[in-house]
C-alpha cells in the first residue's frame, strides 16, 4: 500500500497558544512575571454534582499540581468518601442522576460551600450555574466558571434532549453564559475558540488552560508488547466519529487486516450502548473491538500504551469545530502516532505528519477509506511509526505539558482572590 496523502499542508508555525484575546493575558511569561506580594493564603473550592470520579481536568491538571506547590484545595463531589490525598481535602456530596434536579439540589450545597471559607469558588458543571450566581450575586463571593468545552454546542447535539427542543436549549444556555461572564470574577477555557465566545464580556478576567497532559501521569514509554492495533479514547457516539471508526475497522477486515481496536470511553446513555454494541455485532467485530468504559486517569498511560496507533475520528460539528481533542495529546505522551481527521483546532498542532496524519473528513464514505488508508500504512510501517511516535512524545515533553499551564491558572486565581472583584 503507497504511502497516504497527509493532507494538512498548511500548518501554522506560530505557536498556537500565543495571541489569545480577553482582558486578562494568557501569555504564559506575562503572567509569571506578575507580583504576588500581598497576596493572602489561597484557597480553592471546587465543587461538582456530576462526576463521580475524579475528573482528569478539574483534578489532575488543575487542582492536584495547585496542591503540591502549596495551595489549600476543597474538592466537593458526589464521589465515594476519600481520604486527604497530597493536602486535597475531598467532600462528599449526595448523588443525582437527573440533570434537572441536580440543578435545584446545588442550591442545598450553599451551606456547605460558605463554610469552606475558599478564596475561590471554581466550578464547570453547567448545571451548577444557578448556585454559583447565588453565590458571586448574594453571598458575594469570588467566582471562576470553568467553561472547558462549548457546553452550548454539545447541548445541540444531545440526543436526551427532544429534537425540537435542542437549538431553545443551547441558545438559553448561551444567554446564561454571557450573563455569567458579565457577572463572575473569572472565566477558564481549554481553548482559544471557547474563550472568544466570552471575550466580548469584559467584566470577568480570562484565561486559557489548555488541556496538555500532567507528564506525572505519562512516564516515558519503554518497548512493549502491544495487545491492540488500534486505541480510541474519548465519547462514544456517532457525532465523535467512533461509528465512522467501526466502519474503518471493517473495512480493514474486508482487506485482509483484521485489526484489533481498544475503545475507552463513555455513552451518552444505555440505548446508545445498545446501538453501538449491536452496530458492532452486524459488522462482525465482536472478536476484534474491546469495550473497557471510564477507568481511572491514573490508568490511562498503560490502556493507551497497549496499542500501536491512537485514532481521532472527530466529525465536523460545531463543537469539535470548536474545541481541542486531549486524546490526541494523550496518545503522544504515550509515543503513539496519530491518525486524526483534519478539523482546525488541532492543524496548529500538526506540523507536516511529524507526530501523525490528517485525513479528510468532508465526507463520510471518503473519510473511513482515508483512515483506512492511515493505519493501514502506519502499521506497515512500523520504523516510520516509531519515529512519529517519538516526535510526538518530543511536543509534549518540550511544549504542550501541564508544566507551563499550572503557573498561569494560579497568577489567575491569586489576582481573582486579591482584587475581589463585586466583593
Amino acid at each position: 500500500m503507497t504511502s497516504p496523502t497527509n493532507i494538512f499542508a498548511r500548518s501554522a508555525e506560530a505557536n498556537p497558544t500565543a495571541g489569545l484575546v480577553g482582558p486578562f493575558s494568557t501569555d504564559a511569561r506575562a503572567i509569571a512575571a506578575l507580583p504576588a506580594e500581598g497576596v493572602r493564603p489561597l484557597t480553592i473550592c471546587h465543587f461538582t454534582v456530576a462526576h463521580e470520579q475524579l475528573k482528569s481536568r478539574s483534578f489532575h491538571r488543575e487542582l492536584l499540581p495547585l496542591a503540591l506547590a502549596g495551595v489549600n484545595i476543597r474538592y466537593l463531589s458526589p464521589m465515594d468518601p476519600h481520604p486527604v490525598r497530597d493536602g486535597i481535602r475531598f467532600v462528599s456530596l449526595p448523588r443525582s442522576r437527573s440533570r434537572i434536579w441536580r440543578a435545584v439540589a446545588s442550591i442545598g450545597l450553599l451551606p456547605l460551600l460558605l463554610r469552606q471559607r475558599a478564596s475561590v469558588y471554581h466550578f464547570q458543571d453547567p448545571q451548577l450555574l444557578p448556585a454559583a450566581f447565588t453565590l458571586k450575586l448574594l453571598f458575594r463571593k469570588r467566582v471562576i466558571y470553568d467553561a472547558y468545552e462549548d457546553f452550548p454546542a454539545l447541548v445541540a447535539a444531545r440526543k436526551s434532549i427532544p429534537r425540537i427542543f435542542r437549538s431553545l436549549a443551547a441558545k438559553l444556555l448561551s444567554g446564561v453564559e454571557s450573563v455569567a461572564a458579565r457577572c463572575f470574577d473569572g472565566i477558564l477555557t481549554a481553548d482559544a475558540s471557547t474563550l472568544r465566545r466570552f471575550a466580548r464580556y469584559s467584566r470577568s478576567r480570562k484565561l486559557v488552560f489548555y488541556n496538555f497532559p500532567n507528564i506525572d501521569y505519562f512516564p516515558a514509554p519503554r518497548a512493549r508488547a502491544t495487545t491492540f492495533d488500534v486505541v480510541y479514547r474519548g465519547g462514544l457516539s456517532d457525532r465523535a466519529g467512533t461509528g465512522v471508526l467501526l466502519d474503518t475497522m471493517a473495512l480493514l477486515a474486508t482487506r485482509g487486516a483484521p485489526l484489533r481496536l481498544l475503545l475507552l470511553g463513555y455513552f451518552d446513555d444505555a440505548q446508545s450502548e445498545e446501538r453501538f454494541r449491536q452496530r458492532i455485532r452486524k459488522l462482525n467485530l465482536e472478536s476484534r473491538v474491546e469495550i473497557r468504559g471510564r477507568i481511572p486517569h491514573e490508568e490511562m498511560a498503560a490502556a493507551l500504551g497497549s496499542a500501536r496507533v491512537g485514532v481521532s475520528p472527530l466529525l465536523p460539528v460545531p463543537k469539535f469545530l470548536a474545541n481541542i481533542p486531549v486524546k490526541i495529546f494523550e496518545y503522544w505522551a504515550c509515543g503513539l502516532p496519530v491518525v486524526a481527521t483534519d478539523l482546525p483546532p488541532m492543524r496548529p498542532f500538526f506540523r507536516h505528519g511529524e507526530a501523525g496524519l490528517l485525513v479528510d473528513s468532508s465526507r463520510e464514505e471518503k473519510l473511513i477509506f482515508s483512515m483506512a488508508e492511515s493505519i493501514r500504512w502506519l502499521l506497515d510501517h512500523p520504523a516510520l511509526a516509531r519515529e512519529m511516535g517519538k516526535c510526538g512524545r518530543a511536543l509534549i515533553t518540550e511544549r504542550f505539558n501541564n508544566a507551563a499551564e499550572v503557573p498561569k491558572l494560579r497568577r489567575f486565581c491569586e489576582h481573582i482572590a486579591a482584587a475581589g472583584m463585586g466583593a
